[in-house]
């Protein structure tokens, strides 16, 4: 969805990333659950709808 909104973004592999794979542990409180996209303004969205996404993109003037 970010691509085909053309929305600037950077993947990062919790695999191959010791330090994403702990953060993404943090903010899903135990759980290795992607997607987790992490916006400038602090919050984040895990495995959202692509509704949730949009109203996120649309909230913070993304798209």
């Amino acid at each position: 969805l970010l691509k085909s909104l053309n929305v600037a973004y950077t993947k990062v592999d919790v695999h191959a990333d010791v330090a994403a794979a702990d953060k993404v542990i943090e903010i899903n409180r135990g759980y290795l659950s992607v997607p987790v996209i992490m916006f400038a303004d602090g919050t984040h969205l895990t495995e959202p709808s692509d509704r949730d996404l949009t109203a996120k993109l649309t909230a913070l003037n993304l798209i």
